[in-house]
């Protein structure tokens, strides 16, 4: 327990200043702290994120070389590196991250289908990339969107921007259909229709406070 001697107020935890006008506390009674130390979880957390990138440094090298010295092609280290390096960012943005559950999903998402037409590419491209894996990433944050509406159920309007987003990913896919860099559209399809359904079902079931979500977000 301290107390401010400007505010004279007592204060209960271990803090060092006066929460008030930031002048240094004098200690009274030796307290425990009332609040969990999420410092010290966070530490862990970092530290156990630079183990990884240490271990995955060591393991990219290891792979490389096997590479080099032998006859294997140089395929495994490429996606040998993509995957550890995803992994690294699940744990630096997923757990260490502070921004929401739909936030981390788009973004790991997006990471990934990115790093799979990375490796489709390494293996001589044959569109699997872009006609499945692009597509079903826009279904896998449909389906998020959801999980996370049913969850957040006083705040749901909040999610009106990741389904436009969504949207427009899905034409997107579609663009990519018509130039047939897409080759089998039938998912995109698929996701185009999940995605409009969505944002139309919020809207419609939603009522005003979608509206008022819509008018704050776009200052209309």
């Amino acid at each position: 327990m301290s107390r401010c001697g400007q505010c004279k107020i007592e204060v209960l935890d271990e803090a060092q200043r006066c929460p008030l006008c930031g002048t240094v506390l004098e200690p009274t009674v030796e307290v425990e702290n009332m609040y969990p130390d999420i410092r010290v979880r966070s530490r862990k957390l970092v530290f156990i994120s630079r183990v990884y990138l240490f271990l995955a440094v060591v393991t990219e090298m290891i792979l490389v070389n096997i590479c080099m010295l032998s006859e294997v092609q140089s395929l495994v280290y490429i996606i040998g590196g993509l995957v550890l390096l995803f992994g690294y960012i699940v744990i630096r943005y997923a757990i260490l991250g502070t921004s929401g559950y739909i936030a981390k999903t788009v973004v790991l998402t997006i990471i990934a289908v990115i790093m799979l037409v990375a490796v489709d590419f390494s293996v001589g491209y044959n569109g699997w990339s872009v006609n499945y894996a692009f597509p079903s990433g826009i279904l896998l944050i449909d389906v998020g969107i959801v999980v996370c509406m049913s969850i957040n159920r006083k705040n749901w309007q909040s999610y009106l921007m990741v389904q436009i987003f969504m949207v427009l990913c899905s034409v997107v896919a579609i663009i990519l259909s018509l130039v047939q860099i897409i080759t089998d559209s039938m998912l995109s399809v698929v996701a185009l229709n999940v995605s409009v359904i969505l944002l139309l079902g919020t809207l419609i079931i939603g009522g005003r406070r979608a509206r008022v979500e819509l008018k704050r977000r776009f200052h209309i």
